[in-house]
């Protein structure tokens, strides 16, 4: 009845609006003699025709979680998993501002990726479920990134691994690379997206087999009636219900700080090496900010022989390609070195951070023979180490520094070693031992790395850390049996030779039980 009415009385001020003129006109009459006279004037007001409000394009919005929000449209299943997840979210409202915070350089840039291919904004929620959007994640699979690619994933989508860069973190090139692997993997699934995401995290043969079992056994084939791995079967439903938080933001009572839709970062490309606290100063930044934005440098610099791309913030791109033009060049500081005896290059790469290649290259030698007294360019960092903050060796050290226990071990990587077998002799976890260490419990060990180990004391327990100074005729079980400790702590304490003697005078770092002993 409402389009009736209204199409009638459409129809009536239609009829008005051609019989009556728009313009103010005197009603007149005419006389015997023919001439007109004024009867009485009629005033007629145009009516005017309210014109629609233009409604904002997702583009025009002026929150990108907003923009995202509008170009959402995977269907939100009833299911009990998707109620988890979102009331997970919701009872952690802090977890989506933390989030939101580290999102805001990176957030427009994936989205405008996103929107170029025609993919599904759900997916610029994927990072969210990935990482955080910590851009410096490392997970217990060895993932890295903000889009958590393994190595060998990462490589196949072009994504270089070297000493000095790490493709997986680079946000704009991991990116890219994570929005080819999806398009994939819905290519391949026949453009069920539900299907090409589970297999993102878990692989696209799993979810084959997945969906093969279903087949032979009559079932649907639906994601949620797949048996698939717990960590996948609750990826998927976990995306969907942030998909539905976003969306209805006001809905849920709950408020994503907002992130202003427009460009924040842009790439550039100096097309040479630099110093990434060189790069900071041409670009009027910190090193740290200049770090944080671009977390695929492991190192002081960036790759000798590429990658070099940098992303910036946008109000710093023409300051930096102004000085970067003018000093071509000049953007790594190099030392003279002399070589002394017992040098290899090896061990002067370590002492400058760099590599044996960089040193090669650096001085056109064609093989690693070098001899004492020769001299050497070695490109090296323009500040110390820890003006670096973010660096690979800088973010370990802070890793491998937060407590975990009362007592802190170390244990130096000889042959034979895995982080399991390390894990046995100090009975902990290789879960916990590679947490702590920065590593995925896959990884494999380097000789002479360095491990830290946490252990607790035993319940009453109250620890001190002692050192004791050797003193003639002491041995390690004498000590062990004075402080109430094991031989095998002190030997691991200290890093010692089992079959070396203990010197005089030599300090020895104990963990005692001051409840057993008295120190």
């Amino acid at each position: 009845m409402r389009l009736k009415y209204s199409w009638v009385f459409a129809f009536v001020l239609a009829g008005c609006q051609t019989t009556q003129p728009q313009n103010q006109i005197p009603e007149t009459n005419t006389s015997s003699n023919g001439s007109k006279e004024v009867i009485n004037t009629v005033s007629v007001k145009t009516p005017e025709v309210e014109q629609p409000t233009p409604i904002a394009t997702p583009q025009q919005q002026q929150d990108v979680w907003q923009r995202i929000a509008m170009q959402l449209d995977m269907p939100i299943p009833e299911h009990s998993k998707v109620d988890y997840y979102r009331t997970w979210y919701l009872k952690h409202p802090n977890h989506l501002k933390t989030v939101s915070k580290r999102a805001e350089p990176f957030l427009y840039l994936i989205t405008e990726r996103i929107e170029q291919r025609g993919l599904p904004l759900e997916l610029a929620l994927l990072p969210i479920v990935e990482s955080s959007f910590d851009a410096f994640a490392y997970s217990h699979g060895s993932a890295a990134g903000l889009w958590q690619f393994v190595p060998g994933t990462g490589k196949m989508y072009g994504l270089e691994q070297n000493f000095w860069y790490d493709g997986r973190r680079d946000v704009s090139a991991a990116t890219d690379a994570a929005l080819d692997y999806l398009t994939h993997l819905n290519n391949r699934f026949d453009g069920n997206w539900n299907h090409a995401i589970a297999a993102y995290n878990s692989g696209g043969g799993r979810v084959s087999r997945a969906i093969r079992k279903n087949v032979e056994l009559g079932k649907p084939t639906d994601f949620f009636s797949l048996s698939l791995p717990k960590e996948t079967s609750g990826y998927v439903p976990k995306l969907l219900a942030l998909a539905d938080i976003v969306a209805n933001q006001q809905h849920y009572g709950i408020e994503i700080p907002s992130i202003a839709n427009k460009p924040v970062v842009a790439v550039v490309d100096p097309k040479e090496q630099l110093d990434l606290a060189i790069a900071a100063s041409y670009a009027g930044i910190s090193v740290k900010k200049l770090q944080s934005l671009n977390p695929a440098y492991n190192q002081w610099a960036t790759a000798p022989d590429g990658q070099h791309q940098l992303l910036l913030p946008i109000e710093s791109v023409d300051t930096f390609n102004a000085k970067a033009s003018e000093n071509r060049g000049k953007g790594m500081k190099v030392v003279r070195y002399k070589v002394k005896s017992g040098d290899s290059l090896s061990v002067i790469a370590r002492r400058y951070n760099t590599t044996s290649n960089v040193i090669r290259s650096a001085n056109q030698l064609n093989n690693s023979t070098i001899r004492v007294g020769q001299h050497l360019l070695i490109p090296t960092s323009t500040k110390d180490d820890s003006a670096y903050t973010l660096s690979a060796a800088n973010r370990l050290a802070k890793t491998q520094s937060t407590s975990r226990g009362q007592i802190k071990l170390t244990h130096k990587v000889k042959r034979g070693d895995s982080l399991w077998s390390i894990a046995r002799a100090n009975k902990v976890s290789h879960k916990s031992l590679a947490k702590w260490n920065g590593m995925g419990p896959r990884d494999t060990l380097s000789i002479g790395q360095e491990l830290v180990i946490w252990k607790n004391a035993s319940e009453g327990a109250i620890i001190r850390t002692v050192f004791y100074k050797v003193r003639s005729g002491d041995t390690i079980s004498g000590i062990a049996t004075k402080f109430k400790v094991r031989s095998n702590d002190i030997v691991k304490w200290n890093s010692l030779n089992k079959s070396k003697y203990l010197q005089p005078g030599q300090k020895l770092k104990l963990y005692v039980d001051v409840t057993k002993v008295s120190v």
